[in-house]
């Protein structure tokens, strides 16, 4: 989910994903808050309706919407299907009741084992700037900004990582949750292993800094890199070119002479995707490492909270003493079709577009029906591509009911915002959040934005941004005054917070939460596997070799069943296993799992119902030498009607990785 490619279908594993939850409560206990960060595309409301419905049941009302915030990484890699809008349930193929149940249930787990550890502590805040991790993917819109605006900042990207570093009263670690805006996009749409990409390695890095002897996953510090502003920032940092001739295509259209926008990529540091996410991946982790480590700063004060349901479709926006605006129904424009630097879309679209194309316009309102003349005005100079707020056929197309939350920790304001805020809109965002939270600058609160949290709604470019007609602002769902509006709904959330009035703020409409019955899948039921003649599930169809060096890669083929059949069944397990024989103890000790950054896992789709999975183990130079073997573990499922899955288990033979002399 991210990419929106219907060709982008998951065939494997490069790195588990995780939530990660932190509770922070004041010391008489009579306020608390939750921060979650998921390794998962954004947030749905779908996801975070079952969230608080769970929570709701286990813990009454102490974790609520107003308290509990959860936001997206933004890896573009991770499985989808956990959404109720159709739109979205349309690049996912439809709803899937078990990658959506292993989201949720892993939330609630996440926020159970946090609620469990709740003791007494500290809390550090630290910032700096990240080098050479981002670049912005839409100049020329950021260029449209004012000026005088633009001088005020040394860069075009928010260069900040905010770090909040948490120990208890004996000086233990306990945890980080770390904020930068970049895109979790190094692992491209050509990729089909699911993984958790660049902000999902600094995660994996520290948590292994801090876990020391723990294998991924298993260790008690807890260590969260979380989404920004990042609607318009990218980490491919060579910049556009096209594939056809190497030459750059950083242009306001991002087109090619051959191919159009198809063929304009952005790609880099590495050589490779797998080498770029872990480039931008390992410069996130170190700048967050050194601001731990140098955290000085104690929070002090009180938590609190703040959250409205709005409609998103219908804000009356104060633009001055005289001139009020409206936000307006969701529509997506044609540079939506353009897709982006990271992402490009089709070839007949190309970004900057103020003007519709007459035949797509016949073709799109045959099947879905012309925009409504107050639609189109309202969302100009946008030419309607996809007009979804006035389309409910057979749910409707985007959300529009919208969450809107600010929490505190001391004097640190995280806003949680329903999807991709461009560098400017988040800027104007941090600074009106800020003015409200301390008008008269007294505390030195720090702001900061967490994106793509609680709903997603595409993106909120500037009013500025909006006149260029990029991807981003094609995407900007609820019109050209889309970022004024959430400035005058989030400053009233702060106001509230800073006058302890918060309890007294209106909720708002609420949501909808659509029966089951009513979604739709487009994936078929995984049918009955079946293993080769003579064979059985786990049976080894290509062996390792007898022996390999560090820096070369162990690979073993087993017959496999569909790895649907086990998403159920490992949230907390492991789909493989990379043992060393210990000499002293006659036992193997386990050296990595599914979730470790040298393992990958390759699930291949035969004829017939059969299928294989290719493990992968590419042997650090760090690897100690000894006597080594890989397992795979996984689902097959024997019948249909009723339907019956069984467990297997595959072993490769033993291999040696030789000690080498020099």
């Amino acid at each position: 989910m991210g990419y929106a490619s219907s060709d982008q279908i998951a065939g494997g594993l490069h790195t588990r994903q995780y939530s990660r939850a932190f509770i922070v409560a004041q010391p008489d206990n009579s306020k608390r808050v939750v921060f979650v960060s998921a390794d998962i595309g954004m947030v749905s409301q779908r996801v975070r309706l079952e969230v608080i419905n769970k929570l709701k049941a286990k813990y009454g009302d102490l974790y609520r919407q107003d308290n509990v915030v959860i936001s997206g990484t933004h890896t573009h890699s991770g499985p989808a299907g956990f959404f109720q809008y159709t739109i979205f349930m349309l690049t996912s193929k439809g709803f899937h009741r078990e990658a959506t149940d292993a989201i949720v249930n892993g939330i609630v787990k996440s926020i159970d084992i946090a609620h469990e550890s709740v003791r007494r502590g500290k809390v550090y805040v630290n910032r700096g700037a990240v080098e050479g991790s981002h670049i912005n993917r839409s100049p020329s819109s950021y260029l449209r900004n004012p000026e005088s605006e633009r001088a005020r900042y040394p860069a075009n990207t928010d260069k900040d990582m905010v770090i909040l570093k948490m120990v208890d009263m004996d000086g233990k670690d306990v945890g980080l949750i770390s904020w930068f805006a970049v895109h979790a996009v190094s692992m491209p749409n050509t990729n089909h292993l699911v993984s958790s990409d660049n902000m999902g390695y600094a995660s994996y890095l520290f948590e292994l800094e801090k876990n020391k002897g723990s294998l991924p996953g298993e260790g008690s510090f807890v260590a969260a890199f979380a989404s920004s502003n990042l609607g318009d920032v990218t980490p491919n940092t060579r910049g556009p070119h096209c594939i056809n001739t190497g030459l750059s295509c950083e242009n306001p259209t991002s087109t090619c002479p051959e191919g159009g926008v198809t063929t304009c990529i952005a790609t880099g540091p590495g050589e490779n995707m797998f080498e770029s996410t872990r480039i931008i991946g390992e410069k996130i982790f170190l700048k967050a490492k050194d601001l731990y480590d140098g955290a000085s700063k104690q929070m002090e004060g009180t938590v609190n909270s703040a959250h409205q349901w709005v409609d998103m479709s219908n804000v009356t926006v104060k633009l001055n003493d005289t001139h009020n605006a409206t936000t307006c129904k969701p529509a997506l424009g044609y540079s939506f079709a353009a897709g982006t630097i990271d992402g490009p879309g089709l070839i007949n679209f190309t970004h900057g577009m103020t003007e519709g194309d007459p035949v797509w316009d016949a073709l799109v309102e045959a099947i879905l029906g012309e925009p409504s003349n107050e639609t189109k005005e309202c969302h100009q100079p946008k030419p309607i591509l996809l007009n979804t707020g006035e389309i409910s056929r057979p749910l409707p197309w985007h959300p529009t009911i919208i969450d809107v939350q600010i929490i505190t920790i001391g004097s640190l304001g995280i806003i949680a915002v329903p999807g991709e805020f461009t560098t400017m809109s988040g800027r104007r965002l941090r600074e009106a959040v800020k003015q409200e939270l301390d008008p008269s600058n007294s505390t030195n609160t720090d702001v900061v934005i967490s994106g793509l949290s609680n709903v997603y709604t595409h993106y909120v470019a500037t009013f500025e941004e909006y006149q260029a007609q990029r991807y981003e602002a094609a995407s900007t769902i609820f019109g050209p005054h889309t970022l004024s509006a959430y400035l005058q709904l989030y400053r009233g959330l702060a106001k509230a917070i800073a006058e302890n009035t918060a309890g007294e703020l209106p909720k708002g409409p609420q949501p909808p939460f659509f029966n089951e019955s009513q979604l739709f899948s487009l994936l078929g039921p995984v049918l009955v596997d079946r293993a080769p003649g003579n064979m059985t599930f786990g049976d080894v169809l290509e062996e390792v070799n007898p022996q390999y060096l560090p820096g070369e890669v162990a690979s073993v083929t087993f017959v496999a069943g569909n790895p649907r059949n086990s998403v159920t069944y490992m949230a907390e397990d492991t789909y493989l296993k990379v043992e060393q024989y210990e000499n002293v103890t006659g036992t193997w000790r386990i050296v990595h799992n599914d979730a470790s950054w040298e393992t990958r896992y390759y699930w291949h789709k035969g004829t017939g119902g059969q299928s294989n999975a290719t493990i992968e183990w590419h042997i650090p130079l760090s690897a100690d030498p000894g006597i080594y073997r890989i397992q795979h573990f996984g689902h097959y499922k024997e019948r249909l009607i009723p339907s019956t899955i069984k467990p297997y288990s595959g072993i490769s033979s033993q291999f040696e990785i030789p000690k080498l002399f020099y």
